[in-house]
C-alpha cells in the first residue's frame, strides 16, 4: 500500500489533532455505511482477539462470515494492524485504571 495518495490520505489522517478533528474528517470523507463497515471489521477483530466463536460474534454484531472471515485472515496474516491498535487501546485502558 504504497500509493502517492494513499501516501496523502495517511498523512491527512495522522493531522488530526484529537477524536472531534478526526469525526469530522472521517464524515467528509466516507459514507455513514463505509463507517459502520469499518467500525464493525473492527468489533469483529476485537471479539476474535478475545476468541469468541463465528458464530458468537455473528449473533453481537451481525456481521457477515464472511467478514469475520476476512477479518481473521488480517488478524493471522495481515500487516499486525488491527493487533497493534487492539494492543495499544488495551494498554490505554491499563494506565487509565
Amino acid at each position: 500500500m504504497k500509493y502517492e495518495d494513499t501516501t496523502r490520505l495517511m498523512d491527512a489522517i495522522l493531522s488530526m489533532e484529537n477524536r472531534e478533528e478526526l469525526e469530522r474528517f472521517f464524515e467528509d470523507l466516507c459514507t455513514i455505511q463505509e463507517l459502520n463497515s469499518m467500525a464493525q471489521r473492527y468489533e469483529v477483530a476485537l471479539y476474535l482477539d478475545q476468541g469468541l466463536t463465528y458464530a458468537q460474534i455473528g449473533e453481537i454484531t451481525h456481521a457477515s462470515t464472511a467478514t469475520i472471515s476476512r477479518v481473521n485472515r488480517s488478524l493471522i496474516y495481515g500487516a499486525d494492524g488491527y493487533q497493534l491498535a487492539i494492543e495499544r487501546l488495551k494498554n490505554k485502558e491499563k494506565e487509565e485504571e
